[in-house]
């Protein structure tokens, strides 16, 4: 077989390595643009697990590498004075000039040809078997055939510069310093006895105002070198065709094209904070090379290499996305939270760590962080320290005994808006499983307010005693507290149940549906007409009635429901709402008729108790609300009376593509509390205690919100407190089947 390898970086040179390792029969070149030496950036850095697939794939090159690295088990963050170390983690580091002689020296040692300073196009082998682009994030064989792989690249928010540095680090080092301009933020590594790398980042407002956009190279340096004098004791940076960039993150809807083949950056890129790209790229090549073993035709070896390594390349790039967003925030973080808490969510950022993970990496690290966050909550002082979910929570005078939150779920088993003993058993199952807290599924403000027939209502005198006797047993039976989420379903009502055949669909006896405009959710779903000003004040009205309702009824808080799609959320997604008055158009236009629902209902609710407003904080479709407009939807919220907001997201359009994964959700709860400095909740895809002391502990939210998993266990909080080893109360109808602890 005859390959060709386009670009001699470690992708490209270990494609080459292993495919001539296994067939020295194959003819087997590597075409480089640049010199032997003639390399971007300073050290790679490597996993304890990354370099187990190495050795497999070639014992040689994995000890000729392993021998030239530095090592090291701790990472260090520098922040306000303060050192917070944590250790457990296994890194290895090598100069990226190091890593290329050593591969390119078993590369020769195999009989693969090297040329250097030589420019290659894939049209320029045409009787090549194979060709492997292998030519990074500027890939010129991806652009020629961009109609074959459909190349997606997408430039991140923060500028950075990769340095070098001859201060001689000895652990991952994550330093933050703040000027008159703003925060700035290293990572920095050793790759050599004597040089580490020195990754500089901020956020565009500060590079702007330091004015680095227009300062050479060298006056960059001298500015950083000035900004971090006393972390590099005297030290210099060193610059290797350094300039600031953005990173780019690169997908492709296809990675191979007749013969040839993108591998590495050229492929997928993944942001730096969380992997490196030479990991990617080598891991591509085991893969396409076994791939090449495994199958009769190249063809075939390209469909099942990629069919390989796509899942695999998808998550990381996943991962890498969710830290790349921490760190472009990084400067919010820096000021919002103290240095224990800081290196608690920077630890925790993409997933990949949760609380339980880091316990078992550092134990002390952890029972230091429980300890400090016991304290801030009020937790009581009595020598035993609570797992943060156990940790009390308050607002107004409501007091919850956990951070446990049963979300609203609708149960579709309503007669008339009159719950029944369904939603008792329901509720009242869940409140004695030791939540702190039980939502109602969404509750209609009127009859024509429901999603469907069998939908919840607090609209009739006899939905007040319904409640109260589900309230009343919460409240004499179980030590939870309970709310009430108080929602219209506006452009998705009027629909089938959920388990009837053409579920969303319209009903065909059913009721007029309203929205911000004549614009159906669906086309099943029926077609809204679009609201008057007195349909407006109608609605208020409906919503002031049902919290005074509620208030009867004795519920602990009110949730206003304005996400996912229905009545409030239609008018502040502009998918929804295209009208050209004064509630349409600009984000302040567009929140007018929500905010003047919250203001009523805050009148109406009393002042003891809190209210919650529940949003949609990315409605995951272009042209449609995103992060930063949930920022601004927030603070709005919270300037109007809110006490706490539920951050959920999407469901306001049929065209949504949410990204999924475990608490996928928490990001956009962690972007509201640390800029608006309001209470959040967080929902969406956590699975349980891990999850949950993950995300209280590093301050993304104050509650977590689980539905699925408590359908699934409703007594979920008392075994997530017998499986870590925590006392807390059971009902005394129970006690019998409480786990011995100690």
């Amino acid at each position: 077989m005859k390959i060709r390898v386009l670009g001699g970086g470690p992708g490209g040179l270990y494609t080459a390595i292993l495919a001539k390792k296994r067939h020295p029969d194959w003819d087997v070149e590597v075409i480089e643009r640049n010199g032997p030496s003639d390399t971007f950036g300073w050290g790679v850095v490597f996993s304890d697990e990354t370099l187990g697939n190495f050795e497999v794939a070639d014992p040689q090159s994995y000890h000729a590498i392993t021998s030239a690295f530095v090592r090291w088990t701790d990472i260090d963050t520098f922040a306000r004075g303060e050192v917070v170390r944590s250790t457990g983690h296994g890194f290895c580091g090598i100069a990226r000039v190091r890593l290329l002689e050593l591969m390119q020296e078993r590369a020769e040692s195999l009989g693969v040809t090297v040329r250097f300073n030589t420019e290659g196009a894939h049209t320029d082998f045409p009787d090549a078997d194979l060709v492997v682009a292998a030519d990074g994030i500027n890939s010129r064989t991806r652009t020629a055939l961009s109609d074959e792989f459909s190349p997606s690249i997408t430039p991140g928010a923060a500028p950075f510069i990769w340095l070098g540095t001859d201060k001689k680090f000895d652990a991952f080092t994550f330093i933050f310093r703040e000027n008159d301009h703003g925060t700035f933020q290293v990572h920095a590594y050793p790759f050599s006895d004597d040089r580490g790398t020195f990754i500089v980042e901020t956020d565009e407002a500060t590079f702007a105002r330091a004015g680095l956009a227009d300062k050479t190279t060298e006056q960059s340096v001298a500015y950083l070198e000035d900004l971090f004098r006393d972390d590099l004791d005297g030290a210099r940076l060193l610059s290797n065709r350094s300039s600031w960039i953005r990173f780019r993150r690169v997908e492709n809807a296809r990675w191979h094209a007749g013969n040839v083949v993108l591998i590495g950056d050229a492929a997928h890129t993944a942001h730096f904070s969380i992997g490196s790209g030479t990991k990617l790229a080598m891991e591509d090549a085991i893969a396409l090379v076994d791939a090449l073993d495994a199958s009769d035709s190249v063809p075939e070896a390209l469909a099942a290499y990629e069919q390989a390594r796509w899942v695999d390349a998808a998550k990381l790039q996943r991962t890498a996305k969710v830290s790349q967003r921490w760190f472009e925030n990084a400067g919010l973080m820096f000021r919002s939270l103290e240095p224990l808490q800081l290196v608690a969510s920077m630890m925790t950022r993409s997933k990949r760590v949760t609380h339980q993970n880091l316990r078992l990496r550092d134990p002390a690290l952890v029972d230091r962080l429980d300890a400090w966050f016991a304290d801030k909550a009020g937790a009581p002082a009595d020598g035993a320290v609570p797992p943060p979910m156990f940790t009390p929570f308050s607002l107004r005078e409501l007091r919850l005994e956990n951070r446990v939150v049963v979300s609203p779920m609708c149960q579709y088993s309503a007669v008339d808006g009159t719950v029944g003993d369904h939603h008792l058993a329901h509720l009242g199952a869940r409140a004695l499983g030791g939540a702190g807290l039980v939502m109602t599924e969404m509750t209609n403000v009127s009859a024509d307010a429901r999603i469907t027939p069998g939908c919840a209502g607090m609209y009739a005198p006899e939905h007040v005693d319904a409640w109260k006797r589900i309230v009343d047993f919460v409240h004499g039976g179980t030590r939870a507290k309970i709310g009430l989420q108080l929602g219209h379903a506006g452009p998705k009502g009027s629909t089938r149940l959920p388990w009837q055949a053409g579920a969303d669909e319209a009903l065909d006896d059913g009721w007029e549906t309203i929205g911000p405009s004549a614009q159906r959710f669906r086309d099943c779903a029926p077609l809204p007409r679009e609201m008057t000003r007195a349909d407006m004040e109608r609605v208020c009205e409906q919503h002031v009635r049902a919290a005074r309702m509620a208030e009867t009824a004795g519920f602990d808080a009110l949730e206003l429901h304005m996400a996912h799609g229905y009545l409030l959320s239609s008018f502040i997604t502009p998918l929804s709402n295209r009208r050209r008055d004064d509630y349409g158009g600009s984000l302040e236009n567009r929140m007018r008729f929500p905010l003047e629902v919250l203001e009523a209902v805050r009148g109406a609710w009393p002042a003891a108790k809190p209210l919650f407003v529940r949003i949609s904080a990315c409605d995951w479709v272009p042209g449609g609300i995103d992060a930063t407009d949930a920022v601004a939807i927030a603070r709005h919220l919270a300037e109007r009376g809110a006490d706490l907001i539920d951050v959920s997201s999407g469901q306001t359009s049929a065209d949504a593509r949410p990204e999924y994964g475990r608490m996928y959700q928490a990001p956009f709860a962690n972007l509201i509390k640390h800029h608006v400095g309001i209470p959040v909740m967080a929902v969406g895809n956590i699975q349980g205690w891990d999850h949950i002391n993950t995300i209280v502990a590093s301050g993304r939210a104050d509650l977590c919100a689980l539905a699925r998993p408590h359908l699934a266990d409703p007594h979920l909080t008392l075994h997530a407190a017998a499986e870590q080893g925590w006392d807390i109360p059971w009902p005394e109808q129970y006690l019998a089947a409480k786990p011995r602890l100690g």
